[in-house]
């Protein structure tokens, strides 16, 4: 922290200068994008008979998401030389347009990143800090303080930096978790990966009933569209990207790093299977309540021994810190640039509005947190895809109609439209079969037709047209929308 902060700048807290190196952008952000949710719930989705493997569909699409963000946003961003990738809709519509995107990224990242945080919170408290009678809250409060301390000064630089201690933190100890469970389970005669192979957990592929949830369509196409919205169209993944040195470097980031987070999906999914396997052999963790607490159950039980607690404290602390320290900072710049317009004020001035945001945002997060423990019930993965099919589908079909048509919209219709195509998608979720408004077992407005996270392309899709039925064509566009997709081309 302070070798990364010194002499820092704006331009340091906000950019790191676009002097990081593309290697370690791309294995710094695998932490981030995990965070302590797929430390904790990916494990614990392999228990459910519906689920067990089946996130890997969603990894799948993943990668064609970051696909099309390298080849296809990443030359926009750079192209336009933006610090947040919003600014983009004020060139591309107007000034509404703008802070409508902002405001819809800014209710995203403080939903996600406060249920990230409330899943490591939850876990500390209910296994650790109970047992010492400290409140829930001084938990939280001490999380967000520390992530406060080290990103205050050196911003996007520090994190750059400390997402690959974190990353590396993170993976050594699910590697030698795997190990530990493993040598216990005796399983290292037949094999590790065999066993969970040959496991009643592996099932990757569910192409049998089309109105599953679980259907591989559904995963697939819809976690290339979360990825769009969650890491192309967020502040937070991109700001990583934007400091790299030049376009081609922060393709070879995105491309790198895609390909190596399949595998470590796979190996939490692994991790996953060994200890409903563990479970199932000593009876350690078979009354848990929820998936997200089997790993503590096992990793904090006397039977299992003090080098498993070690490394999984370690652990969901690294996950935690890797996605919550960026998201801080993310949204600072986001409020920063996009609705205090800070680039047009002085640079003294700029610094001290720059550390109250810092300081506002913090707070905000905290009293979300708190908010949130007392009113949700979802597993943290399951809220964080479930917010996301609402909140950056609006994003996908603003910025797709901006990139592949060459309309004009008045700037006032942007939110009313964002508005409209949010409203339509919580009444199609809350009427489809397993909604809220339909009784157990009764068909919803779709029949047995479940909703899943194809609701995020829904979204995208109807805000593309309701603009694109609002819109005009005319005679001569700005230079910028003229050139976009010879851009995304060349």
């Amino acid at each position: 922290m302070f070798l990364t902060s010194r002499n820092a700048t704006n331009e340091t807290f906000f950019v790191g200068e676009r002097k990081s190196p593309w290697y370690i952008v791309a294995y710094g952000m695998i932490g981030a994008s995990l965070s302590g949710v797929t430390f904790i719930s990916v494990p614990g989705w392999v228990g459910n008979t519906a689920s067990q493997f089946s996130y890997m569909q969603m990894v799948f699409g993943y990668f064609v998401g970051y696909i099309v963000i390298a080849y296809v946003l990443l030359p926009l961003y750079y192209r336009l030389n933006v610090t947040s990738i919003y600014t983009y809709l004020r060139q591309r519509f107007g000034d509404i347009s703008h802070k409508t995107g902002a405001i819809i990224f800014l209710g995203s990242r403080i939903i996600g990143a406060s249920v990230r945080i409330l899943l490591v919170a939850s876990v500390l408290d209910t296994f650790v800090f109970s047992q010492w009678n400290i409140p829930f809250e001084f938990t939280v409060i001490l999380s967000i303080a520390l992530i406060w301390v080290y990103t205050n000064r050196g911003g996007i630089k520090t994190i750059i930096w400390t997402d690959t201690l974190q990353t590396t933190f993170m993976i050594v100890a699910v590697i030698v978790a795997c190990i530990v469970i493993g040598n216990q389970l005796e399983l290292f005669e037949k094999g590790i990966i065999n066993t969970i192979a040959e496991s009643s957990y592996s099932k990757i592929f569910f192409t049998d009933d089309i109105n599953s949830k679980n259907h591989f369509l559904k995963y697939f196409l819809g976690g290339m569209f979360i990825t769009i919205g969650m890491t192309g169209l967020d502040q937070d993944m991109m700001q990583k990207n934007l400091t790299c040195k030049s376009l081609k470097d922060a393709q070879k980031n995105m491309i790198v790093f895609s390909v190596i987070l399949i595998f470590v999906n796979l190996l939490f999914l692994g991790m996953g299977a060994l200890l409903y396997m563990y479970s199932e052999s000593t009876g350690i963790g078979l009354d848990v309540a929820s998936g997200d607490h089997l790993f503590p159950s096992i990793a904090l039980a006397s039977e299992t021994g003090s080098l498993l607690a070690i490394l999984f404290i370690i652990g969901l602390i690294a996950a935690a810190y890797s996605s919550a320290d960026s998201a801080l900072t993310s949204l600072t710049t986001s409020i920063s640039f996009d609705l205090l317009n800070i680039d047009k004020k002085e640079e003294q001035e700029q610094k001290k509005l720059r550390k109250r945001v810092h300081l506002s945002v913090s707070v905000l997060i905290i009293i979300v947190i708190l908010i949130l423990n007392k009113y949700t019930d979802k597993s943290a993965i399951d809220a964080i895809m479930y917010f996301a099919g609402f909140t950056y589908g609006p994003l996908i079909g603003i910025f797709a109609f901006g990139i592949f048509t060459k309309r004009h919209v008045k700037d006032i219709y942007t939110p009313i439209v964002s508005g409209i195509s949010v409203a339509v998608c919580i009444l199609l979720s809350l009427y489809s079969k397993g909604g809220k408004m339909i009784a157990d077992g009764e068909p919803g407005i779709f029949g047995d037709y479940i909703l899943g996270h194809e609701l995020i392309i829904v979204n995208g899709v109807l805000t593309f047209l309701l603009l694109y039925s609002i819109s005009k064509k005319r005679a001569h566009e700005p230079e910028l929308s003229e050139n976009l997709l010879d851009d995304q081309v060349s």
